[in-house]
């Protein structure tokens, strides 16, 4: 199984001791658990079953990522840079709270937000790209946030507010930092499904990506 995570600093070095200090904390007791799967003889399928149990949840997962930041950034220097991230976190987070996303992650120009229901991750990503247009009009080129996003949704390991890891946390980074072009909201099959049938909305299929598995979806919205 294919696991992303949203970082792997801060692993526990107490887990190797056989402390029984801080067990109740999500990381140390899913290291220690994959400590356990390996040792030789070690029962992988039960102990698998045990992380899912403890950290398995259902989550979408949207990844946004700055179109042309890198090339800006190198073009207009790093102050540009700090200004670019400032201002979008002023225009975008509030916007996040507002559809009950959770922030968990944010690194240079990208997010890495997750939503209980995944049409609340859509409509929030709607909103978050119309934001961007109507402030863009008014900018330079510069300038301009040029958002693009990637939503999957699925069984993934939360780990407390720190991490999550899972295939669909691996789709959705990928469409959205890799695949979407400004104002593009991209789907995994997974995340597609998982939102029905909405005759608001159309979708464009944008085929499985070099990662494999099910078509992904370009959102088409107004």
């Amino acid at each position: 199984m294919e696991l992303r995570g949203a970082r792997i600093l801060g692993y526990p070095p107490r887990i190797m001791s056989g402390h029984s200090e801080g067990l109740k904390a999500s990381q140390t007791r899913l290291w220690k658990l994959v400590e356990e799967r390996c040792r030789q003889g070690a029962d992988v399928s039960a102990i698998d079953q045990r992380i899912w149990d403890l950290f398995g949840e259902d989550w979408a997962i949207m990844f946004t990522d700055l179109s042309g930041f890198s090339r800006r950034t190198s073009e207009f220097g790093i102050v540009h840079f700090l200004q670019i991230i400032h201002e979008q976190r002023k225009l975008l987070l509030p916007i996040v709270e507002s559809f009950d996303g959770l922030l968990l992650k944010e690194e240079g120009d990208s997010f890495m937000i997750m939503f209980r229901r995944t049409d609340r991750a859509v409509e929030c990503g709607i909103a978050m790209q119309h934001a961007c247009r109507n402030v863009n009009e008014r900018r330079k080129p510069e300038e301009q946030i040029l958002l693009c996003l990637g939503i999957g949704y699925g069984r993934v390991l939360r780990i407390g507010d720190e991490d999550v890891w899972g295939r669909e946390v691996n789709n959705a980074s990928k469409l959205g930092e890799d695949t979407a072009q400004p104002y593009e909201i991209l789907l995994t099959g997974a995340a597609k499904a998982a939102l029905g049938d909405k005759p608001e909305y159309g979708y464009e299929d944008i085929g499985a990506g070099s990662f494999g598995g099910d078509p992904n979806y370009r959102l088409q919205y107004k």
